[in-house]
């Protein structure tokens, strides 16, 4: 039996829980969908590049996040997710976007480095997304100075979520360059991005000082195990 994008949007429409939407909501997600139960449903449907299409253009956030769990990345064109990118209004969808799809597709060098400049702040923030991936997984290519410099320059005043991926970047570098360490944690200290941001008891401060000392602590500490 194939499933139909009006049934699956049916399915969806099902799971969606008016209490946890509200709590999505506060955080840009236009949903109530558990992500488990959607990762299920994907589960069932496997590899539907087709499919996938068809849920992206309802442009319904459940059945988008559900499309980027079936589609194939290296079959959407470069043009195909730079449209993407720029009509992904839920936080989750524009974060599965570039984690799921993106970083796995073959124009993700050049779509970073277009994405960086974009005048579009959330576009900019795939940018940066893609370029904290590198800093931490291909250091090769990457001025380092010249990206601790940008977010010195631009970070304080950055749109938050631009802010979020730029701190993101400057914390990357800290811990994965130790040359580079001790400027990143003076940037930290003196910018004071995310320094009073709420953090649950046993989670990381996304605050980059803190955040850089907590995971090199943590390895060395491992490192001293072995």
């Amino acid at each position: 039996m194939t499933d139909t994008v009006p049934e699956l949007l049916a399915e969806l429409a099902a799971l969606d829980d008016p209490r946890m939407r509200e709590v999505n909501e506060r955080h840009g997600d236009d949903h109530g969908v558990n992500l488990s139960k959607l990762r299920a449903i994907a589960k069932r449907l496997k590899t539907q590049h087709e499919l996938a299409l068809e849920l992206w253009a309802t442009d319904d956030t459940a059945a988008r996040l559900l499309a980027l769990l079936i589609c194939r990345p290296k079959s959407f064109s470069r043009d195909e997710l730079d449209r993407m990118l720029r009509e992904a209004r839920a936080r989750k969808v524009h974060d599965w976007l570039v984690n799921y799809v993106v970083k796995k597709h073959p124009e993700a060098e050049p779509l970073r480095l277009a994405w960086l400049d974009d005048p579009d702040a959330v576009v900019a923030s795939a940018g940066w997304a893609l370029t904290s991936d590198r800093v931490v997984k291909r250091r090769d290519g990457l001025d380092l100075d010249g990206l601790l410099d940008a977010i010195e320059a631009e970070m304080r005043d950055a749109p938050d979520r631009l802010q979020w991926e730029m701190n993101t970047t400057l914390a990357q570098i800290g811990i994965a360059h130790p040359e580079h360490r001790a400027r990143a944690l003076a940037i930290g200290e003196r910018l004071e991005v995310l320094k009073d941001y709420p953090t649950p008891p046993n989670c990381t401060s996304p605050f980059a000082p803190t955040w850089i000392a907590e995971i090199v602590r943590r390895q060395e500490a491992a490192g001293a195990a072995r």
